[in-house]
């Protein structure tokens, strides 16, 4: 039987100034009709250049396709010249792409009718009339609401959410018999994830649309796809069945993946084990196992050995791998764990029970105004009567969806935002309307992690200079040595090798910045830090050794976190209590356990549900009702309960009374109804 897409010893290059750069090496793999197949691995594994590739997206120069083909339909894609009709009626016609920023994937000047009818009427030979009936009929198929007069909207009056739906509607528009989805929902809450990638899998059903999913994010891989392919290093290291890769992984790369990501089903004690290392230069690259320098089951004979291929698993014909050794998740490794940050878990942290910052009845609201006299016509209620304690040495998890307010109530507690009404007390000090002055001795035992570790860099400066700046600001006193001293011991104390000092950001890896930002939280010795989604951006394997430093540095220097994330398996496995935010107010607050274990609210439950877990025998059988809906406009709150308009449980009650954070049980509040 053919294939929908069979690619063959795929080979694409990057010409660089020291010599090629092999992103893809010889790569194969298919795809049938009606299948979900994922692409897995580490940023700058090749994932996404292989699926380019196939659609001749690659700039040349400097790239280029050095070999292989591309079977779909039986037809080679790479005998099409990159610009002829041939491969544009490929591209957008029978091979669709949702790419993973939406905004900058649409045209700002143009509606999304027009958007949407451009390829419609260039690919399917619909007259105007008949293709603004095919885009409302996508919009509709996607789930967007009065899809008629939506056509006539811009991208920027639509969420993120919604946004995300559009590309999908436009990569279907003309029936595509594949949909490569590139980390399509990365960028996602959880509960717009589980929407997306639920509406891609009904699609796929329906139509028979081939589907391949694009990610690092493994528990998504458990949840949805048929088979899976691991890539590491421009190479596929591993295929199978996702059964098979979860239950029986044979490369040590996958198991490396597996250990390293966080789940809510983890015993609370369980440590994160990332890969150690970084991936090997793919400049002349030499003809070894790639994965070698990072390996811990590596030997001699793999030492001396060429580039492993992939071959079949003993007794699991469907099963490949590219090791020259046998390996399981039971094999004991033969290469000693290279010295780093001790792993402590949330198990045996220690906390006071002094409260270390008290917010009481916070409210930030953002004036709105409009008409030629620019006159306030109302507030944006970012935050809206939120109270919650910290104590002094544990990590006190914020959750929610995008626009909740998590990270206004951030800036609020750092002083970055003025609070409406309310008080903030850090460390025994109203600080709530504290001038810049009397603000300046408290923010030096304030400190933020920021989420884009790059864009919270000068890549101007030198990596030593980033850390020593905070010291130099607030004046420490210090003389220059002593300065110089302390940022040595903070590069060690984060990870980094010293001598990395006189590097600039954009010679780390991802990684090494979300550590130089760490360090530079910490050049002020602040008792209480921010961590506004700071491992978000991060790969599997980059974000354990992150979560893992975190930990040793609250247990060696007795630190307070603050700590905002939409990923519920990281903040389970970090946090000691828990708050979950909607619509600018908190709806529930209670240890990690309590409201894992036993969540009293409704939008809590749902944000659970929507969760994948790394486990594809789990995810099978669980039972799960997705949340539906957009979180509705702060400008046009909902009367009563904020989520009633989305709450499957809501009564005529919930509709008209707003109802109050209440303890339910012991240290476990709530604020619901039906509770």
């Amino acid at each position: 039987m053919s294939h929908l897409i069979e690619v063959n010893n795929l080979r694409t290059e990057f010409k660089q100034d020291k010599g090629i750069l092999k992103a893809v090496n010889g790569v194969s793999y298919y795809l049938d009709e009606g299948e979900i197949v994922a692409f897995v691995g580490e940023s700058g594994s090749g994932k996404s250049v292989t699926q380019y590739s196939g659609l001749q997206l690659i700039p040349c120069p400097p790239g280029n396709i050095a070999g292989g083909e591309i079977l779909f339909e039986g037809q080679d894609l790479l005998k099409y010249g990159q610009n002829s009709d041939e491969m544009r009626k490929v591209r957008g016609g029978k091979i669709g792409v949702v790419f993973q920023e939406p905004m900058t994937s649409l045209n700002p000047v143009m509606t999304i009718g027009k958007q949407l009818t451009e390829g419609i009427r260039l690919h399917m030979g619909l007259d105007k009339k008949q293709a603004r009936q095919r885009a409302m009929e996508l919009l509709e198929l996607v789930g967007i609401p009065d899809a008629k007069n939506r056509l006539d909207a811009y991208p920027h009056q639509f969420s993120g959410g919604m946004r995300q739906r559009i590309i999908i509607a436009m990569a279907l528009s003309c029936n595509p018999k594949l949909l490569i989805a590139d980390e399509a929902t990365t960028a996602l809450d959880v509960t717009t994830q589980a929407q997306i990638l639920e509406l891609m899998q009904d699609i796929v059903k329906k139509t028979g649309t081939a589907l391949v999913v694009v990610t690092h994010n493994l528990s998504v891989v458990a949840r949805y796809a048929d088979r899976v392919y691991v890539m590491y290093a421009g190479e596929i290291v591993e295929s199978g069945t996702t059964m098979e890769i979860f239950n029986h992984p044979k490369h040590p790369y996958t198991i490396g993946l597996l250990k390293a990501v966080p789940s809510l089903t983890d015993p609370k004690d369980r440590k994160l084990i990332p890969i150690d290392g970084f991936v090997t230069n793919l400049v002349n690259r030499k003809d070894a196992c790639a994965f070698m320098n990072r390996c811990p089951y590596v030997t001699d004979e793999c030492r001396g050995a060429k580039t492993p291929v992939l071959s079949a698993v003993d007794g699991e014909p469907d099963h490949f791998k590219a090791c020259h050794r046998n390996i399981d998740k039971t094999s004991e490794p033969t290469v000693e764990k290279k010295d780093e940050v001790r792993q402590v878990t949330k198990a045996g942290a220690k906390t006071t029970g002094e409260t270390i910052l008290s917010v009481q009845n916070l409210k930030v609201y953002f004036p709105v105004t409009g008409g030629i006299m620019r006159k306030k016509i109302g507030d944006v209620k970012a935050v809206d009567d939120v109270s919650f304690d910290v104590y002094r040495g544990e990590t006190f998890g914020l959750v929610g969806e995008s626009g909740c307010g998590k990270s206004t109530v951030a800036r609020a507690v750092l002083r970055l935002n003025d609070a409406t009404d309310g008080k903030i007390i850090f460390d025994g000090h109203d600080i709530t309307h504290m001038d810049d002055v009397k603000m300046r001795p408290v923010r030096r035992n304030m400190s933020m992690i920021f989420q884009d570790p790059y864009g919270s860099l000068d890549p101007r400066q030198r990596a030593g200079d980033i850390v020593m700046e905070p010291m130099k600001n607030f004046n420490l006193q210090m003389s220059p040595k002593e300065m110089d001293a302390r940022v040595s011991q903070l590069f060690e104390l984060v990870g980094l090798d010293p001598a990395y000092r006189e590097r600039v950001p954009h010679e780390f890896s991802g990684g090494q910045r979300q550590r130089l930002v760490i360090a530079r939280a910490l050049s002020t010795n602040p008792q209480f830090i921010v961590c506004d989604e700071a491992i978000s951006a991060l790969d599997v394997s980059i974000q354990a050794q992150v979560i893992n430093l975190l930990e040793e540095l609250q247990h060696k220097l007795g630190l307070t976190y603050l700590f905002i994330a939409h990923d519920l398996s990281v903040v389970r496995h970090i946090s000691d209590r828990v708050a979950v935010m909607y619509l600018g107010q908190l709806v529930e607050i209670a240890d990690w356990q309590s409201l894992y274990d036993h969540p009293l609210h409704p939008y809590t439950q749902a944000l659970l549900e929507a969760v994948p877990v790394p486990d594809p025998q789990l995810e099978a059988a669980r039972s799960r009702q997705i949340i539906r809906g957009e979180v509705p406009s702060p400008m046009q709150r909902p009367q009563g309960c904020a989520f009633s308009t989305r709450c499957p449980y809501v009564t005529e009650q919930c509709r008209h009374e707003m109802p109050v954070l209440c303890e339910k049980e012991t240290g476990h509040r709530v604020a619901c109804w039906k509770k």
